[in-house]
Parts: structure tokens; C-alpha cells; sequence
């Protein structure tokens, strides 16, 4: 009696299971039943950028945004991403603001003397140096231009180091351009490193956002 009651029992089980997986939708029911979709819930950018450098590195098709960065920054961050070989991961992308903070030498009296002075310091190891019209016949001698006033003021602290000056900082009106560094789907490795760079570089921010698709 007991064997019978067993084989009556799987039979029933074999036929509920065949039931499931024959009708039209048995996947789609079977799917619901294992993925519970009022159970899923959809991260936030805030509480993606919450996350810890393995969880980001788990994500599919994310990209950090490192930046922004004035060119000498932008130089000095792509020198310090070099070791992580990251090769078509790596992009740059151009972004405006309505103004910034710019590190100044001068004001001089000519075009001539600001041109003579941006050849003295580039022979000093500066790139990204140019004259500029300040107006009233004089010129300045840009030595870079950055979104916040502190970046611009360590900036500044790192040429008097280096005995570039006398140098200002001052506030700009006009729109700037600068560059965010972008690391496509970054491994864990990836990830802390940049968290660890970032405080080499004040008022840089990571973000961490879908990937945009290529035109």
C-alpha cells in the first residue's frame, strides 16, 4: 500500500510540474516565481556613488567620471593613471562652466613682455602656459583655470614650490572649459585607485553613472 501511495504521489508531482512548463507563459511564470519583481528595488546615482569600490566594479556597463580638470591637472591625473593601463577603458570629455578661478601672473605691460615671460616658465617644466589680454593695454600670464577657488589656490601653492611667481588667483566671469577623465566599467583595483587619487587633486569628484552610447 505504502509503494502505491509513493508512485501516486510522485505521478501527481510529475504532472503539476509538466503543467507548469507546457502551458504558454510557464516561463514567464516560472520567472515571477523565482525573481519576485515587487521585491527589486533600483539604486539611486547618490546610492550608487555610496558604494564600495568591489560592489561599483560588480555593476555592468557603468562609467566613473573623474574631474573636472583644468589642463594642468588633466596632464598631471593621466601621468598618475598611466601604471593602471587602462588603454580604450580611458576616455576625456569637454564639459563647460559658467566660470572658474584662474592663476595669473602679471599683469604686464605688452603682449612682447607676457609672451617673454611664458617662455621663462615653460623653460621651468609648466605646460598649459599663455599670455592673455587683461584689458587697458596689459597682459597676464595664464598658468591655469579651475572650477573652484581652492583647487586654483593649491595650484597656485604648488608653482610658489616650485619658484613660479609672483602669481594671484582671480575670479573668472567668463565660461570655461574643462575635462572629465572617464573609466569605462573600472575593475576593483581601478576603483580604489582613483578613490586613493582623488585627494591628490582638490575639488575633483567621482560619479559614477550609465555609459554613454557612442553616436
Amino acid at each position: 500500500m505504502r509503494v502505491v501511495l509513493i508512485l501516486l504521489l510522485l505521478a501527481n508531482l510529475s504532472l503539476y510540474a509538466y503543467t507548469r512548463l507546457d502551458s504558454g507563459n510557464g516561463d514567464s511564470v516560472l520567472l515571477t516565481d523565482q525573481v519576485q519583481p515587487d521585491k527589486i528595488k533600483l539604486l539611486t546615482p547618490q546610492q550608487v556613488a555610496g558604494l564600495g569600490p568591489s560592489k561599483v566594479a560588480a555593476l555592468n556597463d557603468v562609467c566613473v567620471e573623474w574631474g573636472p580638470f583644468a589642463d594642468p591637472e588633466r596632464t598631471r591625473a593621466l601621468v598618475e593613471l598611466e601604471p593602471l593601463a587602462l588603454g580604450r577603458l580611458l576616455t576625456q570629455k569637454r564639459v563647460e562652466f559658467d566660470g572658474g578661478y584662474g592663476v595669473l601672473a602679471g599683469p604686464y605691460p605688452s603682449r612682447a613682455a607676457a609672451d617673454a615671460r611664458t617662455g621663462e616658465i615653460k623653460r621651468q617644466g609648466i605646460r598649459d602656459v599663455g599670455a592673455v589680454d587683461a584689458g587697458r593695454g596689459q597682459f597676464n600670464v595664464s598658468l591655469g583655470v579651475f572650477r573652484t577657488e581652492r583647487a586654483a589656490s593649491v595650484y597656485l601653492d604648488e608653482l610658489t614650490r616650485k619658484g613660479v611667481g609672483p602669481a594671484k588667483v582671480e575670479r573668472y566671469a567668463q565660461a570655461i572649459a574643462q575635462t572629465l577623465l572617464v573609466v569605462r566599467s573600472p575593475p576593483q583595483a581601478v576603483m580604489t585607485r582613483l578613490k586613493d587619487m582623488q585627494t591628490l587633486f582638490p575639488g575633483t569628484e567621482i560619479k559614477i553613472a550609465g555609459c554613454e552610447r557612442s553616436s
